[in-house]
């Protein structure tokens, strides 16, 4: 395929981005591939955000802070631009590369199957311990394309996708109906699984890189694998098409403990486990969420806006 018939957006939700700014925008301006299309979704930021990315050569698009949503924001984007190719990345993934775009894009168009392809994500320089696994584990440095088949052996690590970095193809996205606008997040999973079951596949390509990872605190992640839970109760048809996650979290917390004695740090062991145990708990109680008070939901949930958009008490 002559590539240079391929039209590429890049597109950015962002929110008081100016922090990630300095690593972000020099990146993008140093791809070999440059897009055609530049959209940033911004949330009203009240630092030099837009101004910045507007200097820089952007399209700014200003959203009211209280309508922006994972999925539907991302679905509205994607209607803003008419490239073939739609790159959506976060606000703090920094490219690590100059062939970062580029390859990510060239993943998509590695096999005309293809529905969506989402790049490695390397742990912040200054990561800790967990935090490091976490991206190690979750971002090998071997690329794989999935298919539905696989799902007998991955379940739901088959729809597994993140569109902090991911390149989607225009038509088929829209073949799946796009991105969903009443998820609580998880939109990536959610456009991934309708992907595969429609004939698509998903690549994972390691030679994309960004470096993207977070530091969450306990409670932190214990929200965050409740809004996980919420996403999966309610599309629960993902885990009947997929199956479950076949042993996932306790392949995490053995390779995550191996980590540990690696770096001899075994004291970190004890807080490895509770960690876990807290995911696991916040998961299950998103799964149950409907038998839960709507304030308590609001008070757990990294969304408390959701919950107060939707009547799913």
């Amino acid at each position: 395929m002559n590539t240079d018939l391929v039209r590429t957006a890049v597109i950015v939700p962002v929110w008081n981005a100016s922090q990630h700014l300095d690593r972000l925008l020099p990146a993008l301006a140093n791809q070999s591939l440059q897009p055609d299309e530049w959209l940033v979704i911004d949330s009203h930021s009240t630092d030099d955000t837009v101004q910045r990315f507007v200097a820089a050569g952007a399209r700014v698009e200003t959203i009211p802070p209280g309508t922006f949503n994972h999925g539907g924001t991302r679905r509205w984007a994607s209607h803003q631009v008419s490239a073939d190719i739609l790159i959506f990345m976060t606000q703090d993934a920094i490219l690590a590369d100059t062939e970062s775009l580029r390859k990510l894009r060239d993943a998509v168009l590695l096999d005309v199957n293809v529905g969506v392809a989402y790049g490695r994500q390397l742990p912040r320089p200054e990561a800790d311990i967990h935090e490091a696994h976490a991206r190690y584990f979750n971002y090998p440095s071997r690329s794989r394309t999935k298919v539905l088949s696989d799902s007998a052996r991955l379940g739901l690590k088959t729809c597994f996708s993140s569109d902090s970095f991911a390149a989607y193809r225009r038509t088929a996205l829209e073949a799946v109906g796009g991105f969903p606008i009443d998820v609580i997040g998880s939109e990536d999973a959610y456009v991934a699984a309708k992907m595969l079951l429609a004939g698509w596949s998903v690549r994972y390509e390691a030679d994309a890189l960004v470096v993207h990872s977070h530091s969450y605190s306990l409670w932190q992640e214990f929200r965050r694998y409740f809004d996980i839970g919420v996403f999966y109760g309610q599309e629960d048809w993902i885990e009947r098409q997929f199956g479950r996650a076949r042993g996932e979290g306790r392949r995490f917390v053995i390779s995550e403990v191996k980590h540990i004695i690696q770096l001899g740090q075994t004291w970190r062991i004890p807080e490895c486990i509770l960690r876990s145990a807290l995911k696991l708990l916040g998961y299950r109680l998103g799964w149950i969420h409907k038998a839960l008070p709507l304030a308590l939901k609001r008070r757990i949930s990294m969304f408390p806006r959701y919950w107060e958009s939707l009547d799913l008490s």
